[in-house]
């Protein structure tokens, strides 16, 4: 079958095209797929998509009149496809439903603690020969109460690394992950894990219920100093009430790898022409804040499972399967 990949990053180009070699015949294209794009995939049976791709009706619509058949995500999240189209469209979707979680839960710490140290303002002064400590007084992650917000498979693996660093660990979620109360973890109400934690981090999906979850409202429960993390869906955040958060000297760090309005935006080198986006633009100001642009999932081992699931979802349509990552099944004969 011949296929045609969007959205495919430098790093993961050469990982895609052995994967598919064997079996498929593949064109990457580093450019996204949205209503302008679409009619690339004209003649494509398949077409393999990324997160930041928009695949609303219209879009869906032109790979329809394309002969698209299939979208193969290469991503847990789908938030950014119209279902129901696709549905009434008659395509296949699929997702990868899982790849390693130590990769976001990793990098979601890697955040928490850039912030906490930071390192990057003290790297930026070293570039200059600036070695003063001045504004880079941090604290220790030991003894600290860090509050979980999502304890599924990243959310416990986040929680592990929590428990490595000697912290009291609160969790919330709609069900208790039994691995995560052996760890020691106390569940509580959303309100009182924002109030009481230290460290909060996010490792929810993105439904209506989750939609700015943390809001201003939300914001105004946690601590002055608290430390806030973002690994898992950009509009959990309600960027607006975070940034009058910033500028009225509340938070004393925020890591964030993704953002409500990210696309567009990241995955592409603005450096040149800047950008329009003020609220982005006024976050990044912000000493205390480190935004990394949608890589949590970025590592060798994550992106091969990635690979290999949109590989063998795409066989599986071939052979007229589905399988536990096909989100639409297709009325085929």
């Amino acid at each position: 079958m011949e296929i045609l990949a969007y959205g495919v990053q430098q790093d993961e180009r050469p990982l895609l095209e052995r994967a598919f070699a064997e079996r498929h015949a593949l064109r990457s294209l580093a450019v996204f797929l949205d209503h302008d794009t679409a009619p690339l995939a004209a003649g494509y049976r398949a077409v393999s998509s990324s997160v930041n791709d928009v695949l609303d009706a219209a879009t869906l619509g032109l790979l329809t009149a394309g002969g698209t058949e299939l979208i193969a995500q290469r991503s847990t999240g789908f938030n950014n496809i119209d279902l129901d189209a696709a549905a009434e469209l008659g395509l296949t979707i699929a997702r990868v439903s899982y790849y390693s979680p130590h990769a976001v839960a990793e990098h979601a710490w890697a955040l928490a603690l850039a912030v906490n140290r930071r390192l990057t303002r003290a790297t930026n002064r070293s570039r200059e020969f600036d070695f003063r400590l001045d504004g880079l007084l941090g604290r220790d992650i030991h003894g600290m109460t860090v509050g979980v917000l999502g304890t599924g498979k990243i959310g416990e693996c986040f929680t592990r690394i929590a428990h490595g660093f000697g912290t009291h660990l609160l969790g919330w979620d709609i069900a208790e992950n039994p691995a995560c109360t052996a760890l020691g973890m106390t569940y509580v109400d959303r309100a009182e894990l924002l109030a009481r934690s230290d460290l909060i981090s996010l490792h929810v999906p993105l439904v209506p219920d989750t939609h700015h979850l943390i809001d201003a409202a939300a914001l105004a429960l946690m601590k002055d100093d608290a430390i806030l993390i973002n690994s898992s869906r950009g509009g959990l955040v309600d960027t607006t009430a975070l940034v009058e958060t910033l500028r009225a000297g509340r938070l004393s760090g925020v890591g964030l790898d993704v953002y409500e309005e990210e696309t567009g935006v990241f995955f592409y080198d603005r450096s040149v022409e800047g950008i329009s986006d003020d609220t982005l633009a006024r976050l990044v100001t912000f000493p205390q804040v480190l935004v990394t642009s949608h890589q949590a999932y970025f590592t060798h081992t994550a992106v091969g499972q990635i690979i290999d699931t949109t590989v063998r979802n795409i066989d599986d349509f071939e052979a007229g399967r589905i399988n536990e990552n096909t989100l639409v099944p297709a009325s085929r004969p």
